[in-house]
């Protein structure tokens, strides 16, 4: 069987942002953020912990709910890293 292998670090390249590379991975910019305590962007060959996350990135529409997006609001919490949700948000599902 074959099985998706996911790199647990990364060595962040010049002019990267956490945005970029949360892109690349699939997994929330907010996650990264806490997970390697970052309070600004990260400078050119810094190590950063990639979460494990399994599931796609969405952009939240208005009117939409935590709990309707990640079936409740702690699983969404703990996808995402965060207890906010707004329009245009990129979340992992």
């Amino acid at each position: 069987m074959l099985r998706l292998e996911r790199k647990e670090w990364y060595q962040v390249k010049a002019g990267q942002t956490v945005w970029e590379i949360a892109k690349a991975y699939g997994v929330s910019a907010r996650r990264i953020i806490k997970d390697n305590a970052l309070k600004e962007e990260p400078r050119a060959g810094r190590l950063l912990r990639i979460p494990n996350e399994q599931g796609n990135v969405y952009t939240a529409q208005a009117g939409e709910s935590k709990a309707l997006l990640c079936g409740s609001e702690e699983n969404f919490v703990l996808k995402n890293g965060t207890e906010i949700l707004y329009p245009g948000m990129s979340v992992i599902l």
